[in-house]
């Protein structure tokens, strides 16, 4: 091939068109979002550091929203500067992830939230995984210890909130409270006490059973009668309605089922996972960037709102599934995956260094009925992409 005239260089290089995030390596693209999580990061940091215990929350108003430790969304941002900090471990991002999660320290001692475990498994897990120096053990044990005076031995199940929606609700469970049971397998683990393990799956069992329909979608809200046991009641409290699939419910489940077949073992959890991510993968509503809409039943689609967080959550757990799933589907759910961190990755979605009140990802979806966080960012979004860009880049320097 002959070699291109200096004039023909020039052209080129004046009217090449930049990579998009559908062109670039996954190598380049991890790469890239993780050095723009970073400086969002160490920015917000600096912005919270002198706000004695606040955490960031969302965007109100067009400002920054944090909230105490209290909120159940508090793990969420010390768990991404240990994650980014595991990427490159800087003296600064050790600084901030430490000051981060000491804030969250006291809801070791909540019994009144079955989110204990995302606030400290999040939060203080992670810093326990990268640096057990730090003996953050006993704040996770009293974590766990907590978390499990919520569970009955009537409905079988870990109660999630009090309130009762005006008397609709006897005793509520979440498709969310999945979520939580990561911290009480640990704690079995580490304590050598069966009883937290035996709960988590105890739960995870009456799901199953009373969560799912027969096409592997979720209700949101299952409540339990304190009498008999059963549920009486199948609801949604942020879903479009009682029978439609909130977005971010069915990827809760995905993951929660995923993080149960891994740590427990059971072909039954990981059946559940697959049978949930087929329901996902190939649902007619998911738009074609497989960012999906805050419930797949809305009745605008497709001019209804996204939730990125919906989508990060099902890219984390979809990464993971196609390590536990040996089978023929384990390559798709690793494709989806990707599809999924490339479109986050884009500018449809991904901040600007220095914009979005320096959170990572645009167009969350919180509370849409309440209109309550519509088409926000929020710190759980941010959370669970990055989890899924460094355990797609752990896979990606296994291969090498």
């Amino acid at each position: 091939m002959k070699k291109l005239t200096g004039s023909l260089l020039a052209f080129f290089a004046l009217y090449a068109v930049p990579l998009t995030a559908q062109q670039e390596s996954m190598n380049d693209l991890i790469n890239r979002a993780l050095e723009v999580a970073t400086a969002q990061a160490l920015s917000m940091a600096e912005v919270l550091e002198p706000q004695a215990g606040r955490l960031p929350k969302s965007v109100k108003e067009g400002a920054l929203e944090t909230s105490n430790c209290y909120w159940w969304c508090s793990g969420f941002f010390p768990g991404e500067l240990w994650y980014l900090y595991e990427n490159n471990p800087t003296p600064q991002l050790k600084q901030y992830a430490t000051l981060f999660t000491e804030r969250v320290r006291d809801v070791q001692y909540v019994t009144d939230n079955h989110d204990v475990g995302f606030m400290l498994f999040c939060s203080f897990g992670n810093g326990n995984r990268l640096l057990p120096q730090c003996n953050y053990d006993t704040v996770l044990i009293n974590g766990a210890r907590s978390l499990i005076t919520r569970y009955s031995p009537v409905t079988q199940t870990i109660r999630s909130w009090d309130f009762t929606n005006n008397g609709k609700w006897q005793y509520p469970v979440i498709i969310d409270n999945m979520m939580n049971l990561e911290l009480l397998t640990w704690a079995s683990r580490k304590t050598g006490d069966s009883i937290f393990s035996s709960i988590a799956q105890t739960h995870a069992d009456q799901t199953i059973q009373h969560h799912f329909r027969d096409d592997f979608s979720s209700y949101h809200v299952v409540s339990y009668d304190t009498v008999q046991g059963g549920p009486h009641l199948k609801a949604t409290h942020q879903g479009f309605a009682d029978q439609s699939a909130w977005a971010r419910g069915q990827a809760w489940g995905l993951y929660g089922f995923t993080m149960m077949a891994r740590e427990t073992g059971r072909a039954d959890y990981l059946d559940q996972a697959r049978q949930i991510a087929a329901y996902l993968m190939h649902h007619l509503a998911m738009p074609a960037d497989k960012v999906p809409y805050w419930d797949f039943n809305a009745p605008d689609i497709p001019d209804a709102v996204r939730d990125a967080s919906a989508a990060a959550i099902m890219a984390s757990a979809l990464i993971e599934l196609s390590q536990l799933d040996q089978s023929a589907a384990s390559d798709d759910y690793l494709a989806y995956a990707e599809a999924q961190l490339r479109a986050l990755s884009s500018p449809d979605y991904l901040a600007e260094p220095g914009t979005n009140a320096n959170f990572l990802l645009k167009h969350s979806t919180g509370h849409y009925l309440a209109n309550s966080e519509v088409d926000v960012p929020l710190s759980y979004a941010d959370y669970y992409y990055v989890e899924a860009l460094m355990r797609m880049k752990a896979l990606l320097q296994a291969e090498e």
